[in-house]
C-alpha cells in the first residue's frame, strides 16, 4: 500500500541515481508528482519523463540526467511565510545557491526562488540538490 506517492517516487529516483541507472519506471501517476517532475526537468535534474496510461493508475517513465545528489519530500509539510525562505534554505540545502526547494502555493507548485520573487508563501513539498 502506497501512502505517499511523492515520497515513493523521489525515493525511487534517488535509488536509481545512486545505482547508476539511466531510467526508472514508477507506478501511480498523480497531479502533484507530475508538477514536481516538470519542475525537476525544467531545472535540469531530469532529462525527460512521460506518463503512460495503463488502466491501473498509470506509469511514469523517467529518464535520469545523473545530476541528483539527494532528493526527498519534506514531512510534515510545513507552512512557510514569504519572510522565512532563508531559514528553510539553510535547513534543507547544503549551500547557498545550490539546489532547489519545491513549494505548493495558491498559484501552483513552484521553486522557492520563484515564490520569493512573487512574494508568495505556501507549504514545503520537497528539496532536490
Amino acid at each position: 500500500m502506497k501512502n505517499d506517492i511523492l515520497a515513493n517516487l523521489l525515493s525511487s529516483i534517488k535509488n536509481a541515481e545512486s545505482s547508476g541507472k539511466s531510467e526508472v519506471l514508477f507506478n501511480t501517476v498523480s497531479k502533484l508528482a507530475t508538477n514536481v517532475l516538470m519542475i525537476m526537468k525544467r531545472e535540469g535534474y531530469l532529462t525527460d519523463f512521460e506518463a503512460i496510461e495503463d488502466g491501473r493508475g498509470g506509469i511514469y517513465r523517467i529518464t535520469l540526467s545523473k545530476k541528483i545528489n539527494d532528493c526527498n519530500v519534506i514531512k510534515p509539510r510545513f507552512p512557510i511565510k514569504k519572510e522565512d525562505f532563508v531559514k528553510w534554505e539553510r535547513r534543507f540545502l547544503p549551500a547557498d545557491g545550490f539546489g532547489i526547494i519545491i513549494i505548493s502555493t495558491s498559484q501552483g507548485a513552484m521553486l522557492h526562488s520563484e515564490a520569493k520573487e512573487k512574494g508568495l508563501g505556501g507549504r514545503l513539498i520537497a528539496y532536490v540538490y
